[in-house]
């Protein structure tokens, strides 16, 4: 017997206790003529997996499916035996075969995907509780979201085609729509992060986590909260969701054109540095937090209306970038940018990231994006003024100047 041949073997029992400890560990309180199977059990079961590999390197591939159909059957009776004493479910039945098939792969020369996929195994069986948790708290608008985000990223996706068409051949069909899944998706998980933590860290964490769904919503809705001993709190929460756009801007181009990073990152990081700082001073100061965190008022961040919406704009400004890049020039893409960073910066981020791709100039694809944030933020900073009021905005506008200026001056030098 090789020294190979023993370490295969050993991993295979190894990671037999290992999925064996968590399920013991788990059914400690019940009486133990109740577990199906223990760590002794799940041990020999990814043993007997690898020696069941070994058997049909002799005996050939029937050896091995004769050894496993044995072992079904055992856990089958073992099942049955136990589900007559009430409802019982089938997990760690599953678990056990699974083990015997990852002790087979131990032994096939596949250790570390057994022992990786016995990890996981793991990890998964001990998140029962927080898993059934989830489903519990899980709506069906929610649900119903997620499926729709798979829909369009799984099946719909693949079957675009990926051509340009139209004027210019501005319009590729599966571009436009992995952009549109690349902003769900971000959206989606935020939101989900949101339901999942809840409000309780207080309005910062709520900002932050509501500005990766959408920073001008969230600005818009921390103002309409204005109040005289909150206003430090939404000061800092105010900046924290606007400095979110600078992140998610070097996301968007990093996925659709990296080339763009290395021009775009001192000033955008930059800019963001000065938000981050702001919202940290304020944060300080903050003479008290809300004592019970409020629930955020933000939907379903997915729903099929609104990506479509965002699809034709995103469609939109592409044409109207090519149009201008052909008819105007330089000094049109300035301006496309300039309007379009008034209600969203980041279709006008995506296309100039893949208008760049196609022959634009990535100097003017930089400072294109930066005109659009910088149009972005003097929008949240008016509405910041208009809908808190004065005091509100005295404290956040010279911030969000500050790092505007700050970014501009950093730009000259990328």
């Amino acid at each position: 017997m090789t020294q190979e041949l023993l370490l295969n073997l050993a991993t295979a029992l190894g990671l037999g206790l290992l999925i064996g400890a968590e399920r013991g560990w788990s059914g400690r309180h019940e009486v133990a003529p109740e577990l199906v199977a223990g760590i002794r059990t799940f041990g020999l079961a990814g043993l007997f997996g690898g020696l069941a590999t070994l058997a049909a390197s002799h005996f050939g591939v029937a050896a091995w499916i004769a050894l496993f159909v044995l072992l079904a059957l055992l856990v089958i009776a073992g099942y049955l035996i136990d589900a007559r004493g009430g409802d019982h479910g089938m997990t760690s039945e599953v678990a056990l075969l699974l083990t015997f098939v990852l002790g087979s792969l131990a032994v096939a020369e596949s250790r570390l995907l057994a022992g990786g996929c016995a990890i996981v195994v793991a990890l998964l069986l001990s998140l029962k509780g927080q898993l059934h948790g989830a489903l519990q708290r899980l709506s069906q608008a929610e649900l119903s979201g997620a499926l729709k985000l798979l829909f369009i990223s799984v099946v719909l996706l693949p079957a675009l085609p990926n051509e340009g068409y139209g004027p210019w051949q501005a319009i590729n069909p599966y571009t436009t729509w992995l952009m549109v899944v690349l902003i769900a998706g971000i959206g989606f998980a935020a939101y989900a992060a949101i339901r999942l933590l809840g409000t309780r860290h207080g309005l910062l964490v709520t900002a932050l986590l509501g500005g990766m769904v959408s920073s001008t919503a969230m600005t818009l809705t921390l103002a309409r909260l204005d109040a005289t001993r909150l206003r430090a709190a939404l000061a800092a929460g105010l900046l924290a969701t606007s400095a979110l756009m600078f992140p998610r801007v070097l996301l968007e181009v990093g996925v659709v054109n990296p080339a763009l990073l290395d021009r775009l990152l001192l000033p955008v990081l930059t800019a963001a540095a000065v938000y981050a700082a702001g919202a940290l001073f304020f944060y300080f100061r903050a003479a008290e937090q809300p004592d019970e965190a409020t629930e955020p008022p933000l939907k379903n961040p997915f729903e099929l209306l609104p990506a479509l919406r965002f699809a034709a704009l995103l469609v939109g400004i592409l044409l109207l970038v090519e149009g201008a890049r052909h008819w105007l020039g330089d000094m049109g893409v300035y301006l496309v940018s300039l309007i379009s960073g008034l209600t969203d910066v980041d279709a006008i981020t995506l296309s100039l990231s893949r208008s760049a791709n196609d022959g634009l100039a990535a100097p003017i694809a930089v400072r294109g994006i930066f005109i659009a944030v910088v149009s972005n933020s003097l929008v949240k900073a008016a509405l910041i003024a208009a809908i808190g009021g004065r005091a509100l905005a005295l404290r956040t506008a010279p911030v969000m100047l500050g790092g505007l200026l700050a970014g501009a001056f950093a730009l000259q030098f990328a």
